[in-house]
């Protein structure tokens, strides 16, 4: 519904700059002169052209952001992979620790060793 509602007051919009703005112009791209476009084509084509300019510049930082983002993901699936193996080898230490605790103290009876 607001889509209709954005379409109606663009539409609107243009048929007022089409009444007001019908005058023949010259349109000069560098050395190419185009001659009778009407002024309101022009103000449309601008702003389209504006759109088109704004878009392309925003898809290519939002490229950029992804790139960003993907490497940064990488990296955090680096750290966490780190994070696992470190936790493993403090559980096999607690363990170990655990073993050593529980042993049963054999003492030496011969005199001589150390």
């Amino acid at each position: 519904m607001i889509i209709l509602i954005l379409i109606l007051v663009i539409g609107s919009g243009l048929v007022f700059i089409s009444k007001y703005n019908f005058t023949p112009v010259t349109v000069n791209f560098g050395t190419v002169a185009v001659t009778n476009i009407p002024l309101f084509y022009v103000i449309v084509g601008s702003v389209v052209f504006g759109l088109l300019v704004s878009y392309l510049v925003h898809m290519a930082t939002s490229v950029s952001t992804y790139f960003a983002m993907r490497g940064k993901n990488k990296q955090l699936q680096k750290e966490k992979e780190d994070v696992l193996e470190l936790t493993k080898r403090v559980h096999q230490l607690e363990i170990e620790n655990e073993k050593i605790k529980h042993e049963p103290i054999v003492e030496n009876d011969d005199p001589l060793a150390l």
